[in-house]
């Protein structure tokens, strides 16, 4: 699988500004990025962004989510580095920030303010919350889970449990882009840019709306995953007969009921009249089950795949992160770019999970080290080499 030439890329020609930290923000920019636009990075001229720095579970974020942009290292409190920042704002085409209520208009950077620097400018704004009571409140992924009933459906009954990955950051980031890609699209047509604003509680809202219209076409209150009463009789994960190796196996149309009975060898399913129907062997579950799992208990993890395969039947082994490095698939399709590591190693990540007339976008520019773009984009705004050694020395930017 081929990777588009950078001058062919689908947003070749725009220019993204952005002041954000973490994840929502990051992967706003990274899709604009690995699609072809120029982000530009603003960062504190001392340490950079603190999400450089985090440890536990933070750790990857910045490799993640930061690949194919550039730093601007500058301090935006002095007036030397704001006009910088102006002078950039100037030339983009759109802007993304995603600190907390009031943070980008004390600094004097609002929608209004841009707007006055840059009349079409492109301004998405990703919060916690869209307008409204809680706006002014302090949002995380874990917060918007909890609010939204998603880490109530996540866990077991009485122990909330947020979903394993971040779920609602890395979403709220692509809604952030999308909305980013409908305002350039309009923007052809009337010539104006526009605010565009995304909220984490809603986009945590929108995951779990399958969930609330369950009600409303049941009468009855979704239950948690690990209670919930499934929609198919066997959906689940079984025990193999290699130690601590399980997979999971779906049986989810009647076509596939008669496919996994023929590769199982369950002549007395196959043949009974009375599980024909999806909806006879829910009710039969309890009869089914303990038969199925003993049969596949018997078996080896390879064995039961390899039926599943040649049968056309949902499967997979049980994988934690790590082992997507080695992931057949991925590596075969081109399905990982190599990315630089900032120590001379590289390694690889996942690339965007979508491609067009056959072209995949991976990794162009490594995570960029803290300014390491300053001096390249001051010297295009038209500051002197002398200048730009005045301002580095002075700390007002790092290079």
């Amino acid at each position: 699988m081929s990777q588009v030439p950078e001058t062919r890329l689908p947003l070749a020609g725009i220019r993204v500004v952005e002041f954000v930290h973490m994840v929502m923000g990051p992967t706003c920019g990274l899709l604009l990025a690995d699609l072809g636009a120029e982000v530009i990075k603003v960062e504190p001229v001392a340490e950079g962004d603190n999400t450089r720095r985090l440890m536990g579970s933070g750790a990857g974020y910045w490799l993640t989510y930061n690949r194919n942009k550039k730093s601007f290292a500058v301090d935006m409190k002095s007036p030397e580095g704001m006009a910088a920042v102006r002078k950039l704002l100037a030339t983009a085409d759109v802007m993304t920030e995603n600190f907390r209520p009031g943070a980008m208009e004390k600094l004097g950077l609002g929608y209004q303010a841009v707007k006055a620097i840059k009349p079409d400018i492109i301004y998405s704004s990703m919060k916690g919350f869209l307008p409204g009571p809680y706006e002014k409140r302090t949002a995380l992924d874990e917060v918007v889970q909890m609010m939204t009933g998603l880490a109530y459906m996540t866990g077991p009954v009485g122990r909330p449990l947020r979903a394993g990955a971040s779920v609602n950051d890395v979403m709220g980031g692509m809604f952030s882009a999308v909305a980013v890609l409908a305002a350039l699209l309009q923007r052809k047509d009337t010539g104006k840019g526009q605010f565009v604003q995304t909220g984490l509680f809603e986009n945590s809202a929108f995951l779990v709306a399958q969930h609330m219209m369950q009600q409303v076409v049941t009468g009855a209150a979704a239950a948690p995953m690990p209670s919930r009463i499934s929609a198919w009789a066997i959906y689940d994960v079984f025990e193999t007969a290699d130690k601590d190796q399980q997979v999971f196996l779906g049986v989810v149309s009647d076509s596939q009921w008669v496919a996994f009975c023929e590769a199982f060898d369950f002549t007395l399913f196959a043949n009974d009249p009375a599980l024909a129907r999806n909806n006879q062997r829910v009710q039969a579950r309890e009869r089914i089950m303990p038969i199925v799992r003993e049969r596949i208990q018997s078996m080896g993890k390879a064995s039961v795949m390899a039926l599943c395969e040649a049968a056309g039947l949902p499967f997979s082994p049980i994988q934690r992160p790590q082992d997507l490095f080695e992931d057949q698939h991925l590596n075969a399709s081109g399905g990982l770019t190599e990315l630089a590591l900032g120590n001379g190693e590289t390694t690889k990540v996942p690339m965007l999970p979508f491609e067009m007339d056959g072209q995949r976008f991976g990794a162009r520019l490594p995570a960029p080290e803290v300014g390491s773009h300053s001096r390249e984009l001051l010297s295009e705004l038209g500051y002197e080499g002398a200048a730009i050694d005045e301002l580095a020395a002075s700390g007002l930017i790092r290079t």
